[in-house]
């Protein structure tokens, strides 16, 4: 009797083993819907503790998975402990993916879709099932995906804590921005980039990074910008620090605002290693509840 109790207790272990080396795993999630996405989950996910919410935007004629693969968040995901998302844009008629971001990007087909309304169903979708720290949702974004992280901050500041534009601009009229709460703004460009100041697209003028960078500042309230310069190393094909840091310090509420400037440095950086951690370090460091 003792010995069958004692098997039984040793099979009760191992399908505990079992159980738990499953949820220690890092999965990848499907969400239903209109666009399905997938969400990546850290193997330390605990439906019972708050996570930080990522979400990355892709450029142009580009998807979520080629962005990851550019980015790599899904490891810092993981060692850092935060809910991640790379989605896709929608596909026109040539296959080509975009985000209906402003009226200057880069929605050029009719009807237009409206991928605000989309991003912040996702965010809805993902808080619903996931248990979401709703004071740590942030957005990354290049080039086409950078304009739409401007239209979402401008539009949703009540509820994103913080967005990193990479190389995307902002309204060519920027009255039309208005965001209703503080939020922080982190703005990286390469100064070679044809968009670096202010350019067109399809013939209409957008805000490039001089001009968006400075918008912010000033509608966060901030002080004098502050130069740092060769900080960051964040272009593994230019020798050496590269990018100087602009800060702006004094903004409203504890938002920040800050501007990395990266020197000789095109519209696509060839990402150092430390690039996608320094991007978290700037978001984790700027909740909404710091503001």
């Amino acid at each position: 009797m003792h010995g069958r109790k004692r098997v039984l207790a040793l099979i009760l272990a191992w399908v505990v083993l079992a159980i738990n080396g499953v949820q220690a795993q890092a999965a990848s999630v499907q969400l239903p819907g209109s666009r399905p996405f997938n969400l990546y989950l850290p193997s330390n996910y605990d439906a019972s503790v708050s996570m930080p919410l990522v979400i990355a935007l892709h450029g142009f004629n580009q998807s979520g998975s080629e962005f990851e693969n550019y980015l790599k968040l899904e490891p810092l995901a993981q060692s850092r402990g935060f809910l991640y998302v790379a989605l896709d844009g929608t596909a026109d008629s040539h296959g080509v993916r975009f985000w209906n971001a402003t009226p200057e990007c880069c929605d050029f087909q009719t009807p237009k879709v409206n991928d605000d309304a989309y991003i912040m169903s996702v965010i809805d979708q993902i808080s619903q099932s996931y248990n979401v720290d709703q004071n740590q949702i942030y957005v990354i974004g290049h080039s086409n995906g950078g304009f739409m992280v401007n239209e979402l901050a401008c539009a949703h500041s009540d509820r994103i804590a913080a967005v990193v534009d990479i190389a995307g601009g902002n309204f060519g009229k920027l009255s039309l921005c208005k965001p209703t709460a503080p939020i922080s703004v982190l703005e990286l460009w390469g100064t070679k980039d044809v968009t670096y100041k202010q350019n067109h697209i399809m013939g209409k003028y957008i805000a490039g990074a001089l001009t968006s960078i400075q918008f912010w500042a000033d509608q966060e309230k901030c002080s004098a910008p502050e130069l740092t310069r060769a900080a960051l190393d964040l272009d593994r094909k230019v020798i050496g620090r590269e990018t100087d840091l602009i800060s702006y310090p004094g903004c409203s509420g504890n938002s920040s605002v800050q501007f990395w400037r990266m020197n000789g440095v095109g519209h696509v950086p060839a990402l150092s290693t430390s690039f996608s951690a320094d991007l978290i370090d700037f978001l984790f460091a700027h909740p909404k509840s710091a503001q």
